[in-house]
């Protein structure tokens, strides 16, 4: 595991937001790093978009058509990672599917991310026993690739997690990504089971967009994730977002802390 990956959950419970590279633009996502890490964010999923992410809701859909219509490029985002790297060493980690890296070129994609500045690489649409094309790159450039658990994963949770680096990504519901009014899911038997298997920290994300969400999760796991919730901020406000996004992750962070103690 990075040593930032492993920072991220050092302070106590961890809050992990979620924004799509280039929505509204590049320049504003590189505002909104900043504003995230000031309002409490302990770790900042950054999204490449694609032209068809499989794992998403309408929310985050729209947001990947906007940033590839404003012409948002792979090489564009890692010049941005780079710049924020002069700035803030806040553990970052992209998010994206495997015909992004396989484009890019999967040994060129990690030797760019692990020099440029990021610390873990998430792919939804890779299942764990397909990920060994993608191992040997990310140890060799120090990116760690973040195993996904979902509900549906039960006799295979031990097998990934014994297996994971960075943490686990426990997804808390069927589907695609986006705001639910409830969520349902064993939560804390999929954790056991993660701990059982391997020392590794666990955080839930799909579809959690309240503080008292965010807290409840948080009492069940190492951290929260959040997304739609989000770039809907983001959708809603254009280029005058930043303020909106950094009242929100703050509040989600205060409801995780709390969760803590």
């Amino acid at each position: 595991m990075s040593k930032s990956i492993a920072g991220a959950f050092d302070h106590g419970k961890a809050f992990i937001p979620f924004i799509t590279c280039g929505d509204p633009s590049l320049d504003v996502t590189e505002k909104i790093v900043y504003a995230m890490e000031e309002a409490g964010a302990d770790l900042i999923e950054l999204g490449i978009p694609f032209s068809d992410p499989t794992a998403e809701g309408p929310v985050i859909q729209a947001a990947n058509l906007r940033a590839l219509s404003g012409g948002v490029t792979t090489d564009e985002i890692f010049d941005m990672v780079e710049r924020i790297r002069q700035n803030t060493d806040i553990p970052l980690a992209f998010m994206t599917y495997a015909n992004v890296v396989f484009s890019y070129g999967i040994e060129r994609f990690l030797e760019r991310a692990g020099k440029g500045g990021a610390d873990a690489l998430i792919l939804p649409d890779v299942p764990f026993e397909e990920k060994g094309e993608f191992d040997g790159p990310c140890r060799k450039y120090g990116v760690d690739l973040i195993s996904m658990i979902a509900p549906t994963s039960q006799d295979r949770i031990s097998a990934i997690a014994a297996g994971a680096t960075g943490f686990v990504y426990c997804v808390s519901s069927l589907g695609v990504t986006g705001v639910r009014s409830e969520i349902n899911t064993d939560i804390g038997e999929m954790v056991k089971l993660v701990k059982e298997a391997g020392n590794i920290p666990c955080a839930v994300g799909f579809g959690i967009s309240t503080p008292q969400q965010a807290g409840e999760m948080a009492c069940k796991s190492d951290g929260v994730i959040v997304g739609s919730a989000i770039v809907k901020l983001c959708a809603e406000y254009g280029e005058n977002c930043v303020a909106h996004v950094k009242r929100y992750v703050r509040e989600m962070k205060e409801a995780v802390r709390k969760a803590g103690r």
